[in-house]
């Protein structure tokens, strides 16, 4: 999604991603998870008489899993700032495949090291149908943070002599 320290963006970079499907498990699991056992996604039965016909995915589940199909490139990013507009444009059935596209829209710097872009974040399924869309502002680094080396035979202060 972001992979550029925050002076390296432009406002019109956009990126898409790969490809997911949404999965019986996503959704039980996402059910257990958040306790979100409404009918509508976990009881096939009921769900054939509600408005879609079948077991629809939950949203907030959809917005998850769209905003991380975009990867974050941590020595970048700060934190996720905010969401803004969300709205569900079609339902996501089980079987489904998301891809994301973000694009970014505004770019505001804070606390001079840093700064806020805000993407155009929407998901599209195989049926080439936006499911989903939304504001999505991540507070970005000025500067790359390198991380500490993973190598535990390299001792972190010099040896002393």
């Amino acid at each position: 999604m972001i992979d550029q320290p925050f002076p390296e963006l432009k406002v019109g970079q956009s990126k898409v991603s790969r490809g997911r499907t949404l999965t019986e498990t996503d959704v039980v699991n996402f059910c257990m998870l958040t306790g979100n056992w409404l009918e509508i996604h976990a009881n096939e039965e009921f769900a054939k008489t509600a408005r879609f016909g079948r077991r629809v995915v939950q949203g907030s589940l959809v917005f998850s899993i769209v905003n991380a199909l975009l990867p974050f490139d941590s020595s970048v990013v700060d934190a996720f700032y905010g969401v803004d507009r969300l709205r569900f444009l079609k339902p996501t059935f089980i079987g489904d495949t998301l891809w994301a596209r973000s694009e970014i829209i505004d770019l505001r710097e804070k606390d001079g090291d840093a700064g806020v872009a805000t993407l155009e974040l929407v998901g599209a399924n195989q049926r080439r149908e936006k499911v989903m869309r939304c504001e999505f502002s991540l507070l970005i680094r000025g500067v790359r943070l390198l991380p500490l080396s993973n190598d535990p035979f390299t001792p972190a202060e010099p040896a002393a002599q």
